[in-house]
């Protein structure tokens, strides 16, 4: 009988939590910013290079 092949992950593990913590930052960033009286496009904005910004950070950090 043969075993079925396994496929390797999408994300690794490494990968998925530095996302998922750029992800929260972001987020975070983006909601305190629109409460600041923001339009909301400014908001998205900063949530996002806020993610960005993040991102490699991260990398070096997490190992």
């Amino acid at each position: 009988m043969t075993t079925p092949q396994s496929t390797p992950p999408f994300l690794s593990l490494h990968t998925a939590v530095i996302l998922l913590i750029a992800f929260v930052f972001g987020t975070v960033m983006g909601v305190l910013t629109a409460l600041t009286g923001v339009p909301v496009a400014g908001a998205i904005a900063a949530g996002l290079t806020t993610a960005g910004a993040n991102i490699p950070v991260l990398r070096t950090l997490i190992r």
